[in-house]
């Protein structure tokens, strides 16, 4: 099964860390994607540039409407997303509660849709 890991950081944790490489949140990223790599559990994934680079389009009426900055105004914003692929939700439990991002934010662990998919893709 594959799941996203959709890494929820607060506006805050974004503003106050260093962009460096000897930050010590990077190298715990670092070591963590070495990990699930070397497990073979990895799929793909990437972190986001800041909220205020999103742009949020809709179509009302035929119409494009687009707003600039993140959707909703909330306590923890989307960083990234990661998809794994394990065998359950209790592995990819596992995977999650080594990921960084768990000791200053949150982890939504979500499976994917693959039969969704097959009905848009074929």
């Amino acid at each position: 099964m594959q799941f996203a890991f959709l890494i929820h950081e607060s506006p805050e944790a974004w503003e106050t860390r260093p962009r460096d490489q000897s930050d010590p949140y990077v190298a715990a990223w670092r070591s963590y994607y070495k990990a699930v790599v070397a497990a073979g559990v990895y799929v793909g994934g990437n972190p986001l540039e800041v909220p205020e680079t999103a742009t949020v389009l809709r179509v009302v009426d035929g119409k494009m409407q687009i707003q600039d900055g993140p959707f909703a105004d909330t306590k923890e914003q989307l960083a990234g997303i990661l998809v794994i692929e394990v065998p359950s939700l209790d592995e990819a439990l596992e995977w999650g509660a080594r990921c960084p991002v768990t000791s200053m934010g949150a982890l939504e662990i979500r499976p994917l849709a693959p039969a969704t998919h097959r009905k848009i893709t074929e």
